[in-house]
């Protein structure tokens, strides 16, 4: 990474860490007399726009999207690959209102996490899978009904571009279990916004939203077939737009 480069994400960072501080001490104050919808707008998505603006502006990772004609009135199941912090944000912007499936220990990360809290995400401790599982069902379910779409990354952490992905089925047996459609998400923000360390690399992100799978049923069969559908549409859009 240039020096330049290396001044130019030094600056995004002291930008990004002290606006969370701005945005989420008033957030705390005002954000529970908000009623849900727009609480995901104020708390969330006006945070998140300014991350993805200040990624664009200070460190020059820009984005195209394709697909969202694909995105159904109902709101279903998002399961989308996870390579950096980048989606995270981006996603918020895309689907309105919305919650996600996020490790426990988030909600402790001052001022971010506790802002966060407000938004209802589901908090799992992955050290316990089956309770997770329960948890994501429980109350993803009842966000559903709730007209609120659920975030779900079912490779559980973020791997590297290139890497083999593994999907849970969580986001399909959600789905499955609430008839809700299942919206697959490719992208490749790992490429820019490496996992590991600080640097950053300009560049266009590709994401891209799959056509809507809408359940069979919620038997195992059904989970499966549409968990095989996600995953493999998922699978070969990243060998498309992943750079050789």
């Amino acid at each position: 990474m240039s020096v330049l480069m290396a001044l130019r994400v030094t600056l995004f960072y002291l930008l990004l860490s002290t606006s969370a501080v701005l945005w989420a001490v008033p957030m705390l104050l005002i954000g529970l007399l908000l009623p849900y919808r727009l609480r995901f707008r104020v708390v969330m998505q006006w945070w998140c726009r300014l991350a993805i603006w200040l990624a664009r502006v200070v460190v020059g990772i820009d984005y195209q999207v394709s697909g969202q004609e694909n995105i159904p009135a109902q709101a279903g199941v998002i399961v989308a690959n996870h390579q950096s912090t980048w989606e995270t944000f981006f996603l918020q912007l895309i689907f309105e209102p919305q919650t996600q499936l996020i490790k426990k220990s988030l909600l402790y990360v001052p001022f971010f996490g506790w802002a966060f809290a407000l938004l209802r995400p589901i908090a799992i401790d992955r050290s316990k899978a089956r309770n997770s599982l329960q948890q994501l069902n429980r109350i993803g379910g009842q966000r559903l009904r709730q007209g609120i779409w659920v975030l779900v990354f079912p490779e559980g952490t973020r791997v590297e571009p290139g890497q083999p992905i593994k999907f849970s089925r969580g986001g399909a047996a959600l789905a499955c279990a609430n008839n809700v459609p299942l919206i697959p998400i490719a992208h490749n923000a790992g490429v820019f916004w490496p996992r590991r360390g600080w640097g950053k690399r300009a560049g266009t992100v590709q994401v891209r939203i799959g056509p809507p799978i809408y359940p069979s049923g919620s038997d195992p069969r059904s989970i499966v077939e549409a968990h095989k559908k996600a995953e493999g549409w998922i699978q070969q859009t990243m060998l498309e737009i992943h750079p050789s």
